[in-house]
């Protein structure tokens, strides 16, 4: 299966254990939002903490293991072309465009909406939200604990690779920000292929 989610579009699919989900950054720039949960069971769920601590750090790239709130390995990042995702930046929310950027972007949509909107497919409602990871988005952390979001590191066409430890619900925002650099302030669209398993890449 594979599909372009266009720019600001929400998706979300089962990626079966064993199987692998491919992200391309069409264009370049372009942050993907991602949540995932037990594909039978929507307790299980991304745990961002449980994820750190397992691997030491808060960056994603190849061989990291998106993990759940027990640490259970729920993904493995097979491939990578950009080496550096965030997991500590959050998804962008009509409240959150608020408080940064002004009153003035109350009506923008956001990635928290388009969670809303696809999760409500799956019964996931604003309580089954948690921690998301942002594929492609660069989140520097500066010795004081500063962040920043900055231009991304990838470019038109790369590419990141997981492979599904378990039967995978993936919940994707195509993220629609255009207040930061984190799309290059024109968000464009991706493309995912969920396929046979892949050997992890070293």
């Amino acid at each position: 299966m594979s599909i372009t989610v266009t720019p600001r579009a929400p998706w979300s699919g089962v990626v079966p254990a064993g199987h692998t989900l491919t992200i391309t950054d069409l264009d370049g720039n372009q942050a993907v939002d991602t949540l995932f949960y037990g594909a039978d069971d929507h307790t299980i769920r991304y745990s961002a903490q449980t994820t750190i601590a397992a691997q030491g750090n808060i960056f994603l790239g190849t061989g990291s293991v998106i993990r759940d709130q027990e640490s259970r390995p729920m993904m493995t990042i097979v491939s990578d072309e950009v080496g550096r995702h965030d997991t500590i930046g959050g998804a962008c929310s009509q409240e959150s465009n608020t408080l940064r950027y002004g009153h003035h972007t109350k009506h923008q949509h956001a990635c928290v909406e388009n969670f809303l909107i696809e999760g409500s497919r799956h019964g996931l409602g604003k309580r089954d939200l948690v921690g998301n990871v942002n594929f492609y988005m660069h989140v520097p952390v500066d010795a004081d604990g500063t962040l920043g979001i900055v231009d991304g590191l990838s470019a038109p066409g790369r590419t990141i690779v997981l492979r599904a430890e378990i039967d995978a619900l993936v919940l994707i925002s195509n993220c629609p920000q255009i207040n930061n650099p984190c799309n290059g302030f024109d968000p464009s669209a991706v493309s995912l292929a969920v396929s046979e398993t892949a050997e992890l890449i070293a």
